[in-house]
């Protein structure tokens, strides 16, 4: 067995994101008090963006879009001008948050590179995906760039085809049970789970770690020994 094609999820594998989304999720907690109690408004978003992404997709200007909807709903007729001024501050701070990179992701890419092509694959706002990689520095480490609307079993399948892999040539890593691990085994591939804290809820999902290409890794630095076990 040789691993050819090595696919890396971006956010909160790469670089941190979740924290970054909980710290908005939290200032529209404290703008709607006047309107609901914490629980309801965090219950409230949750439903609204899990309803929401068949229509906006992922990322932050769908998440945007959803927190003026759970203002509408809990505020209703109270719902000022000046707070849906301030959500949509929320939103642009989050788009604008700075890419923080976790610890020896240069050095791990580069490892990774010595044993086979390294394609990004992640899902998102296209324009906001793009700009976060650009301000990473890490675009040239990658021979490929995938920026999907979602990650099913199909998402992958074509990717390898595209890149003239078979599936138990490939490996995908990140952080996501849902949509890195789970469609990627389905599909006949490898599989690294990295979890992070502060995980979104709509990204949990039974660890399969019945499976034969399954491993779960502490961090991404683990990676390269793993794939070359497989190698």
């Amino acid at each position: 067995m040789t691993i050819k094609l090595i696919c890396l999820d971006a956010d909160d594998t790469l670089w941190h994101n979740m924290r970054h989304f909980n710290a908005t999720e939290e200032a529209l907690v404290a703008m709607l008090q006047p309107f609901a109690d914490d629980h309801v408004t965090r219950d409230r978003l949750i439903t609204c963006e899990t309803r929401n992404l068949k229509l906006y997709g992922y990322g932050a200007k769908g998440f945007t879009l959803s927190m003026i909807e759970t203002a509408v709903e809990l505020a209703g007729d109270n719902l000022s001008k000046s707070l849906v001024t301030d959500i949509l501050a929320a939103g642009r701070t989050l788009l604008a948050h700075p890419v923080e990179l976790f610890d020896d992701v240069h050095e791990t890419l580069e490892a990774l590179s010595d044993i086979g092509r390294v394609v990004l694959v992640t899902k998102g706002d296209l324009l906001h995906q793009e700009s976060k990689l650009a301000a990473s520095g890490l675009g040239d480490l990658f021979s490929g760039i995938e920026i999907v609307s979602d990650k099913k079993p199909e998402t992958f399948t074509r990717i390898f085809a595209q890149y003239g892999v078979a599936a138990e040539e490939a490996v995908m890593a990140g952080d996501s049970l849902r949509s890195d691990i789970n469609p990627a085994l389905e599909a006949g591939a490898w599989a690294a789970y990295i979890p992070q804290e502060g995980a979104w809820a709509h990204e949990m999902g039974r660890v399969p770690d019945d499976h034969a290409r399954f491993r779960l890794l502490e961090r991404l630095g683990d990676l390269p020994d793993w794939v070359r076990t497989i190698a």
